[in-house]
C-alpha cells in the first residue's frame, strides 16, 4: 500500500513573507549589479540602477506575497 505524500498547508505569517522578500532581493541585487556592470563597465551606473530598482521592486514583491497569502485557491484545510 502506497503512503500518500504528506501535504502541509498553512497561513504564512508576515515575518516569513518579509524574510523571503529580503533574501530574494539580496540575490536580485547581486544579479542586477553584475549584469549592469557587465553591460556598462561603470560601477556608478550599476550601483544606482541597483539601488533604485531594488527599492520599488522589494515593496512590490512583499505586497504581492501578502495578497497571495489571502487567496484561498490552491490551499486545503487539514
Amino acid at each position: 500500500m502506497e503512503k500518500k505524500a504528506e501535504r502541509h498547508y498553512f497561513k504564512e505569517g508576515w515575518k516569513r513573507s518579509l524574510a523571503k522578500a529580503l533574501t530574494y532581493r539580496i540575490l536580485i541585487i547581486i544579479l542586477d549589479f553584475t549584469v549592469i556592470y557587465l553591460f556598462t563597465g561603470r560601477v556608478e551606473i550599476a550601483f544606482w540602477f541597483m539601488v533604485v530598482s531594488n527599492v520599488y521592486t522589494t515593496i512590490g514583491y512583499y505586497a504581492h506575497e501578502r495578497v497571495w497569502n489571502k487567496i484561498k485557491w490552491g490551499k486545503d484545510r487539514k
